[in-house]
């Protein structure tokens, strides 16, 4: 009796250590990058891990959401988002725990991560501009395009998007509120028609003569650049790309991160996934596959639209520091008449 006893004890404790295993061997990711290059991340992190990934993809707001309303039973290992001020949102609503990884710690710079959340892989705010319209000197810092001289000659998206308010942000960091104020009130005053589209729309307008100049994030130039369609190639043409205020703070730059969910049910797999998140391979597929640039230093870039670009000063402000100014952005914006 004693035998069988400790033979089913063996076995309960035998098929507890398997469901352990089984639970550690998916991940369940909440994601809002929504482009279809990433699949091969996914594929690849599972290949190498035998990890499998399921996913929800959704809008930031609505996933954020969804998280808190599930609350300590929420499936969710994984919050996956771009742009610092949707990371902090997150944070700020208490979702993500502490990553503790030294392989992260080691690979990413201190400032492209906080303790909660991780960046890995950044794009820039650049400048581009008509030369047919606009003069190069006029518009080689953000400052510059609240000159009244570009007076009905900025093209850009709304003041509201997360990009915009994260540029904000890093100038409140570098300049204070007044000042940004200030140039937020001249941007509007040079807008040559009310804040609409993303950030391709922008560049179009500006190839297109319905403006001189526009703020967009390097990767939509990216993907123009290597698009084969005729029609891309001719808004191409007719851009001039500046990396805006090489002579002070660097050009401002945002990202891509991810943070563990508190409650992650497979917290092991959860810090795999990160990790591999910032390989030397999956590193190189951000940058070829998304034109984003990898925030890990050894790994290696075969992109033609990123080398033609060229190599910038990039701000270095903390990533920490950017997100926790960007509420403040906003309601810069707001008074500035930036909708």
């Amino acid at each position: 009796m004693i035998r069988l006893q400790h033979k089913l004890a063996l076995g309960v404790a035998l098929l507890g250590a398997v469901a352990a295993v089984q639970a550690q061997s998916v991940l369940n990711i909440y994601s809002a990058r929504h482009y279809q290059t990433d699949e091969a991340l996914y594929a690849d992190f599972t290949k190498q891990t035998g990890i499998k990934i399921n996913r929800i993809d959704g809008k930031e707001e609505e996933l954020v959401e969804r998280i808190k309303n599930e609350g300590a039973s929420s499936p969710a290992d994984v919050l996956i988002t771009v742009d610092a001020s949707r990371l902090e949102i997150a944070d700020k609503a208490g979702l993500f725990q502490p990553v503790n990884s030294s392989v992260l710690e080691s690979r990413v710079p201190a400032t492209l991560r906080t303790p909660n959340w991780v960046a890995f892989s950044t794009r820039a705010r650049v400048i581009a501009y008509n030369k047919d319209a606009v003069k190069g000197e006029w518009v080689q810092t953000y400052e510059d395009l609240a000159n009244p001289r570009l007076k009905d000659q900025v093209c850009v998206r709304s003041g509201s998007h997360p990009y915009n308010v994260s540029l904000g942000a890093a100038m409140i960091a570098h300049n204070g509120e007044a000042k940004t104020e200030e140039w937020a009130r001249g941007l509007v005053a040079n807008f040559a028609r009310a804040p609409k589209g993303g950030d391709t729309d922008q560049l179009k307008a500006v190839a297109a003569g319905e403006c001189g100049v526009a703020i967009s994030n390097s990767y939509y130039v990216a993907r123009l650049m290597r698009s084969t369609k005729p029609e891309d190639q001719a808004v191409v043409s007719k851009l001039t790309v500046v990396w805006p205020n090489q002579k002070t703070s660097g050009t401002h730059i945002n990202v891509s991160g991810a943070g563990i969910i508190k409650s992650a049910p497979n917290r092991e797999s959860a810090v795999k996934f990160l990790e591999y998140l910032a390989s030397d391979s999956a590193q190189a597929h951000f940058a070829d596959g998304n034109n984003e640039w990898p925030v890990v230093k050894t790994a290696k870039v075969k992109n033609p639209a990123l080398e033609a670009l060229g190599d910038f000063k990039a701000d270095t402000l903390p990533i920490g520091k950017l997100a926790a100014t960007t509420v403040q952005a906003q309601k810069v914006y707001d008074r500035a008449g930036w909708r």
